[in-house]
């Protein structure tokens, strides 16, 4: 994936949120739900460790092995 600097790295899509919530509730989410399900869902991501694992995984030095 090239990506520019200002550019979205990744997101998560309404068809993922209503992917979990079928697993998880057996339902799709109402169009509420999914407002405050999106707003909430990155209070539980840690943004930090995840690039920071990343780095770790795909930068070595200086080559990329991703």
């Amino acid at each position: 994936m090239k990506t520019a600097s200002k550019e979205t790295v990744y997101k998560l899509s309404v068809e993922d949120l209503q992917h979990v919530a079928m697993e998880v509730l057996e339902r799709k989410l109402t169009n509420e739900e999914i407002v405050a399900v999106g707003n909430a869902v990155s209070d539980y991501i840690d943004w930090f460790q995840a690039i920071e694992n990343a780095i770790h995984r795909c930068v070595r030095r200086t080559n990329v092995s991703c």
